[in-house]
């Protein structure tokens, strides 16, 4: 399966689009919004600027500017609430429409992070579970992109994702 799992800084991961795991607003934050914004440039927020908001479970689509990546694909997952608000549908949709996005982009490879596992409070395997999910169905379609990288910035993300997917190649 072409799913790689990287440990390290999204920001300089080679690929044709980087996910963003935004805010509504879409106008930068911490974590890593903030470090796309800021390897990006200014020129990023200025190009959020052109959308009022973009809802839970969606995306919206940039250029990269100084990034290595040519789109930056600003995905809004949803924050924990209990896993009873309806917090996984939204996280999957945000993953689907990120590769739907790329595809449209013409995205040969794309880069997520651990989209609402940072402040949103999203459990990190359950959201492993939920990533590893969508992209492998995404992956069986056959339709860009097919080279999908995981990034953690920890090595316990990296190995969250790492299980998921060992867990998933032995079912």
């Amino acid at each position: 399966m072409p799913i790689e799992v990287i440990v390290g800084d999204i920001t300089g991961v080679e690929v044709d689009a980087i996910v963003n795991a935004a805010n509504e607003r879409l106008r930068g934050g911490g974590g890593v919004d903030g470090a796309i914004h800021r390897a990006a440039g200014p020129e990023l927020l200025e190009a959020c600027k052109a959308y009022p908001s973009c809802p839970t479970g969606d995306v919206r689509v940039t250029p990269a500017f100084r990034l290595a990546a040519r789109h930056v694909i600003h995905a809004v997952g949803p924050v924990w609430q209990g896993g009873d608000a309806g917090e996984d549908d939204l996280l999957a949709s945000a993953y689907r429409n990120a590769l739907t996005a790329a595809h449209a982009q013409g995205a040969r490879s794309i880069a997520f992070p651990a989209i609402s596992t940072g402040i949103y409070g999203f459990p990190r395997e359950r959201a492993a579970e939920i990533a590893v999910r969508e992209i492998s169905l995404w992956l069986q379609s056959g339709r860009q992109p097919q080279r999908v990288v995981l990034v953690s910035f920890d090595a316990a993300g990296g190995g969250i994702y790492r299980s998921v997917l060992d867990a998933e190649r032995q079912s």
